[in-house]
């Protein structure tokens, strides 16, 4: 294995937001949904994120529901998958929910220059992974997979998601898009202005949609162009 599976995983406005600009988070999914993302995780062997993310959400990144953890288990697994996050120059907080919660294995991934600021911060609580300079997600995937990683999830933010996807490296996308609009400018977006390798003349391949509720999801298979 070269590198593990990589799904991508997002809720979106209806006019392509994943936040608005409080402080609050914004819950645009609903119960039927964040079930179903949980069953998601509960299939992968590990879930990314953005330091972004952590900052803004303080998120667990665990599977919530008992019978998943104890079937987990019961397959020689952990509760929850592994949990790993793209760090930037600024130090994560070791008492983020991230590092605090679970007995599952948790990762940091910096550039070579941010190693020393992220291990000084994080060497109690994270295995800290140099991931090259610039930061190279498949040096990121290629270390997973030698931890035993065959299916990742990446839940964002926007920034990691451009970056997956920018890159090719995103063999499924689930996009769930609630039914209003954020409408302001300063708020997140799915994806960043970039170059991808999906565009209307190499489009997505419609895998399922599915009504939940008021929300929608779609799943899409990336197909890859023909190499040059």
């Amino acid at each position: 294995m070269t590198r593990p599976f990589v799904l991508s995983s997002v809720a979106v406005s209806l006019d392509g937001y994943i936040d608005d600009a409080t402080s609050e988070r914004l819950l645009l999914s609903n119960d039927e949904d964040f079930d179903r993302v949980d069953a998601v995780r509960a299939a992968c062997d590990a879930i990314l994120v953005g330091a972004g993310t952590i900052r803004a959400d303080d998120p667990r990144l665990m599977v919530r529901a008992a019978h998943r953890r104890q079937a987990r288990v019961a397959a020689g697994l952990p509760e929850s998958p592994l949990k790993a996050v793209i760090a930037g120059h600024r130090p994560l907080d070791p008492a983020a929910r991230f590092f605090t919660t679970g007995d599952t294995a948790k990762v940091v991934y910096a550039a070579t220059p941010d190693i020393p600021v992220q291990r000084e911060a994080l060497a109690e609580v994270a295995s800290v992974v140099d991931a090259g300079d610039p930061l190279d997600l498949r040096a990121v995937l290629a270390d997973l997979a030698e931890r035993g990683v065959e299916r990742l999830m990446v839940e964002g933010g926007g920034t990691v998601h451009t970056r997956f996807l920018a890159a090719g490296l995103v063999d499924e996308l689930h996009v769930v898009t609630a039914p209003f609009f954020v409408g302001d400018a300063a708020a997140p977006r799915f994806v960043n202005p970039a170059s991808f390798p999906y565009d209307a003349g190499n489009r997505m391949r419609l895998l399922e949609v599915r009504p939940m509720g008021d929300v929608i999801l779609a799943r899409y298979q990336p197909v890859r162009p023909p190499e040059p």
